[in-house]
């Protein structure tokens, strides 16, 4: 049996594998949290009585939150341990999932996304760090290199599920989903899990921060942040205005919003997968080639969608524009924590969490500018996305040619 001195319930050995189980069943919580209530803005919009631009807010105000919170969790679960907090969380979250699904006032559920931000927070890096703590080596290899994967499956499933919770039972449903499903998570932890750090540290911010302050200083790091941005936001301007579009321009039900997020998150995973393969490939030439792909399909989209303005011309188009993007995504990921190996925990927790951040800014700025009308303004959103990433990208290449000839 692991010890530590948390005065919390210890991991018994015997029950290590199944609260793994529970570990990775924790992981997709952000993207479930965000994705199945995606089919369900328009129907939450018209409920509620407010336009599409308040409704798109809940998703933003999750992500920032979401975002901000992984900057600091990570010095809170190494002093104080990571079983309780994440157990407080869940709970939390059960509650606030219940009261949104029986309130009619928006900012109400402005208040509840923001906490539902922060305690997903809690509970996602708790497990990150469960898996660190109990795994050593090949295996600990293994298992982190299962977490891109299982993440994925968030946004995959998410929507698919959502659609036909809306159209069955309602916007409301989604929440009670959400909540009974971290319930059954929240007893499962009690039962087969428990505490897992060996060796508590004392809680010193102004250190960390100086940690902080060094790594955005380095500017190959934080504009790799920025594309890891840039290239998340093409994804989410869709999800926040897909639904809209397909909704109300087509007049279809959520449920072909669901199938469409579906076809759409398989196409962000294959982009992961092709970023893989290509691992070998060199860095500048891969991800220009990508960029040029990229831009070529937006302004197709742009062109035929003129012409024929059908649902398929959309999707076909996002399709192939979301594979880059993903992409781009798992290169910069890794770029991002190979500068800094000996804090690669907290450089994940930054990228992870400025991430967010920018994703939430930019995706709402361009809804909020372009609103969800139809499959143009969603190709001007991918085209001024995509150029803004060359820029980036650019001055990304002048300060990472320069950072590795310094380390030679």
């Amino acid at each position: 049996m692991i010890t530590s001195p948390v005065t919390d319930k210890r991991i018994k050995d015997s029950n290590i594998r199944i609260a793994t189980l529970l570990a990775f069943a924790m992981i997709p919580m952000s993207g479930f949290a965000t994705d199945i209530y995606i089919p369900s803005l328009p129907g939450m919009a018209n409920a509620l009585g407010i336009s599409s631009s308040q409704a798109q807010l809940t998703v933003s105000l999750f992500l920032i939150s979401y975002g901000v919170s992984q900057l600091f969790i990570g010095g809170l679960l190494d002093s104080f341990g990571r079983y309780r907090i994440a157990l407080v969380a869940m709970l939390i979250f059960c509650a606030s999932c219940v009261i949104i699904a029986n309130t009619h006032n928006i900012y109400v559920i402005y208040a509840m996304r923001v906490l539902h931000g922060i305690t997903i927070a809690m509970m996602v890096v708790s497990k990150r760090a469960f898996i660190v703590d109990l795994y050593k080596g090949e295996q600990l290899k293994h298992y982190l290199s299962l977490f891109t994967i299982i993440w994925s499956t968030g946004p995959i499933v998410a929507p698919f599920i959502g659609g036909y919770l809306e159209i069955t039972f309602g916007w409301e449903s989604n929440f009670y989903f959400l909540g009974g499903f971290a319930a059954i998570l929240f007893l499962l932890e009690i039962i087969f899990s428990g505490e897992t750090i060996q060796h508590t540290t004392p809680f010193h911010p102004a250190k960390i921060l100086s940690i902080y302050y060094g790594m955005i200083r380095t500017g190959s790091f934080t504009l790799g942040i920025v594309m890891l941005g840039l290239a998340y936001s093409m994804v989410m301007v869709y999800n926040m205005s897909g639904p809209f579009i397909i909704e109300h321009y087509f007049n279809l039900s959520s449920v072909i919003t669901g199938y469409c997020s579906l076809l759409l998150g398989i196409a962000w995973m294959l982009g992961g997968f092709l970023s893989k393969g290509m691992i070998r490939k060199p860095f500048v030439k891969k991800i220009s080639i990508n960029l040029a792909l990229q831009l070529v399909m937006a302004l197709l989209l742009l062109l035929l969608f003129s012409v024929y303005g059908g649902l398929w011309t959309i999707l076909v188009f996002a399709f192939l524009v979301h594979i880059g993007s993903g992409f781009t995504h798992n290169n910069y990921f890794t770029f991002c924590l190979q500068i800094f190996p000996r804090n690669a925990g907290i450089a994940g927790g930054l990228t992870g969490g400025l991430c967010n951040v920018i994703v939430s800014m930019l995706s709402y700025g361009l809804i909020y500018v372009l609103p969800a009308e139809d499959g143009k303004h969603l190709s001007f959103s991918y085209i001024l996305l995509i150029m803004t990433s060359g820029l980036v990208m650019y001055r990304v290449f002048r300060l990472y040619r320069d950072f590795y000839i310094t380390r030679k």
